[in-house]
């Protein structure tokens, strides 16, 4: 029986997905984004909590006519690092009855794993993809890898046919530009089963974070990026 290394649980998210949500925050992430505010979930042997699928979702079900207009998000960290847990957690989540949602980077998508992803995804009703950057070496400079593992997995959810929302961090003078714009415009074009598509501005909260671990944060001196900004 697999257990999930996790940061933390919510049980009223309402901006993770549609409805109010049962969020599941997975421990572990490959990228190191510039702008992220859970630099506390990068390591994935720093768990606060170590529980099984089973156990899990117990949490959730005691409380299941909460959630009734949402329910179920996989957040992170990064969850398909965890794609085993994450897999028996939607199955037991299906059996149920529970709307499932992934948020992911897709950062780990390979293509030998075809396998592993066409059992996850048969299982999830919505898959929430950040497109981190556009350009590859802007990906890079943003995140520390490659764009090209994202964009195959969005180019594997258009074969499953799988629901899709898409959402990117406005960040000033890195996100923000017309030419990085049009480009993610046309890649919401592509998309053949869209849900939405969401601007998430660019902020601050996570720096506090940053200082209690001894970090540098990575984006001094960048401004929250305005809600007019952001409209625009």
């Amino acid at each position: 029986m697999t257990r999930g290394r996790l940061h933390s649980i919510e049980t009223f998210g309402t901006v993770d997905g549609p409805g109010v949500r049962f969020v599941v925050f997975f421990q572990g992430c490959p990228m190191r984004c510039l702008y992220c505010h859970n630099p506390d979930t990068w390591d994935i042997e720093n768990a606060s909590l170590t529980l099984t699928a089973e156990e899990t979702l117990a949490k959730m079900t005691r409380n299941l006519p909460f959630y009734k207009s949402g329910g179920i998000t996989a957040s992170g960290g990064e969850p398909l690092v965890q794609i085993d847990f994450l897999t028996e957690l939607f199955t037991l989540a299906k059996a149920e009855g529970i709307h499932t949602c992934l948020d992911t980077s897709g950062a780990t998508f390979r293509e030998c794993d075809r396998e592993k992803f066409d059992k996850l995804i048969a299982l999830t009703d919505l898959v929430m993809l950040d497109i981190k950057h556009t350009d590859d070496s802007g990906h890079k400079s943003l995140t520390g890898r490659s764009a090209k593992a994202p964009l195959a997995f969005l180019d594997y959810l258009n074969e499953k046919g799988a629901k899709v929302r898409i959402r990117q961090v406005l960040v000033p003078g890195i996100t923000d530009t017309e030419e990085q714009l049009t480009a993610l415009g046309k890649i919401v074009a592509s998309v053949k089963n869209l849900d939405k598509v969401e601007i998430l501005p660019y902020h601050e909260l996570g720096r506090v974070k940053y200082e209690k671990l001894g970090i540098d944060y990575p984006l001094k001196g960048v401004k929250a990026l305005t809600d007019s900004d952001a409209k625009r």
